[in-house]
């Protein structure tokens, strides 16, 4: 008896804890008949009006404003199955307006929602720590925005559907910048690249790549360049394509020039001259596309004479093989506004080059002039031949090999005399007469678009001045006739 009257008490109880039919007005409590929803909170007219909160038997929950029984107003929604939460302005039930979403697997979104997709403008932070803020359509970036990528590249333009499309600025973490055209999140249009090595690509890109980026680099002239001992010679270089075409878009790479003297290990006789190269002093031989191989070789100042490498070189003048005017007006400095102010993001004239031997290209083109051979470093012992000298000049002296210095064959000096004499010969401070070569190098740091050039070569033959030996050694000198 006393267990039907406790089970009639419980069964009361639970019938008023969980009325049949919601609350009229005030605060209350309802379970929904199919036990998935539950409310707790403010009621009027018999709906859900006020302050509330809406459970889920899932574990999701609403907590909030409601409005005539619906979510509306500002709240805070939890779904368990993904682990995400939602904070602010709702709409019939949607996130609708202005609020913050939190992602379980990691970042966030604050901006503004359309039935529950990003719509409009808001600040996205992604589970990577990437920042885009900008425009949003359809829950996708679209429009107008700048990202801040997890490489630190920074990103400012236009986006079509999470891509990057139109017009836009990218800048490198390395203090690299690109402004141009985009489709499909490349490069592809008209662009403009200043590398943070200096060097500038200026035209049209393909599927992120630019349309005519130089592949080799040609140094102008006859295919043997002839020069005299002693004077000084001008290189004019071009970038170009495969095409043969000048790289015209492109600027700033950093070229190098060195020398090389013809490598030859039998003293057999010849036109050339070569060199016996102290052990301490010798190097592996360089293979040039001439047929021979080549050692390093000094270039010198026209004017100090001095033997450290060096090569006097000036940019492009008017009489550049390359014809004048720019492609288009450089952008302007808005550009690189909030670029990282390091030495890479120095635009390729504002940067010095410390290396005397070296230039900047111009347009596709570079000019080394006033390049001077030097006398041979200590550690390098020349062999000269004379042959061709005396064929010249008629005389019947067959000519001899000899170390170190130009001597004829015909009838010796007294011991002692020739030596003092040689000493006086200014051409003795140039480089002899033989056959040389002379070698451009890519040597742009950090290599533009991950690309460094062949190196091109020069095939350079110096000539005696017969003039200045005849001068110094008159006996040797041809007789006129009659």
């Amino acid at each position: 008896m006393a267990a039907t009257s406790e089970g009639i008490r419980n069964s009361r109880r639970q019938h008023w804890d969980q009325p049949t039919r919601p609350p009229r007005d005030g605060y209350g409590v309802y379970v929904y008949p199919n036990s998935y929803f539950r409310y707790e909170g403010e009621w009027r007219g018999g709906k859900k009006h006020g302050h509330g909160k809406l459970l889920f038997k899932d574990g999701s929950y609403y907590e909030g404003d409601f409005v005539d029984g619906e979510i509306t107003g500002e709240g805070c929604r939890h779904w368990a199955c993904s682990g995400n939460t939602y904070s602010g302005q709702f709409v019939l039930g949607e996130p609708h307006g202005h609020g913050v979403m939190r992602y379980k697997t990691g970042g966030c979104y604050e901006g503004e929602l359309s039935r529950g997709a990003r719509e409009g403008h808001g600040f996205l932070v992604d589970k990577d720590g990437q920042v885009y803020q900008g425009s949003f359509h359809d829950n996708k970036r679209h429009g107008h925005g700048e990202m801040l990528f997890k490489n630190g590249d920074k990103y400012e333009g236009d986006w079509v559907r999470d891509q990057r499309q139109g017009h836009g600025v990218l800048y490198y973490a390395d203090g690299s910048t690109y402004e141009g055209q985009w489709h499909s999140d490349v490069f592809s249009g008209l662009g403009r690249m200043a590398h943070c090595s200096g060097a500038v690509y200026y035209g049209l890109w393909i599927n992120g790549h630019p349309a005519a980026q130089a592949t080799k680099i040609v140094i102008l002239g006859p295919e043997v360049m002839e020069v005299d001992q002693g004077s000084p010679f001008t290189l004019n270089v071009q970038l170009q394509l495969d095409s043969g075409d000048v790289a015209k878009g492109e600027s700033g790479r950093v070229l190098k020039i060195s020398a090389g003297v013809r490598y030859v290990q039998l003293p057999a006789y010849s036109k050339i001259s070569f060199f016996k190269v102290d052990e301490d002093n010798r190097v592996a031989p360089t293979p040039t596309p001439f047929g021979f191989e080549c050692i390093t070789y000094p270039l010198s100042s026209p004017t100090s004479g001095r033997q450290e490498p060096r090569a006097t070189v000036r940019r492009a003048a008017a009489d550049s093989p390359c014809p004048e005017g720019s492609l288009e007006p450089a952008l302007d400095s808005s550009t690189f506004q909030g670029q990282r102010d390091t030495p890479c993001s120095l635009p390729a004239q504002g940067r010095e080059l410390h290396c005397p031997d070296c230039q900047r290209v111009e347009q596709g083109c570079a000019e080394f002039a006033d390049v001077l051979l030097g006398p041979p470093p200590p550690g390098y012992h020349p062999f000269l031949f004379l042959d061709s000298f005396h064929e010249k000049s008629g005389s019947r002296s067959s000519g001899r090999l000899c170390h170190g210095k130009m001597t004829p064959t015909a009838q010796e000096p007294s011991e002692g005399s020739r030596p003092d004499r040689m000493t006086t010969v200014g051409l003795m401070a140039a480089a002899y007469p033989g056959e040389y070569v002379v070698m451009i190098h890519d040597v742009t740091t950090p290599p533009f678009l991950g690309r460094t050039l062949p190196t091109a070569f020069k095939h350079l033959r110096v000539l005696a001045k017969e003039a200045s030996l005849w001068t110094h050694f008159p006996e040797e000198a041809p007789k006129a006739s009659g």
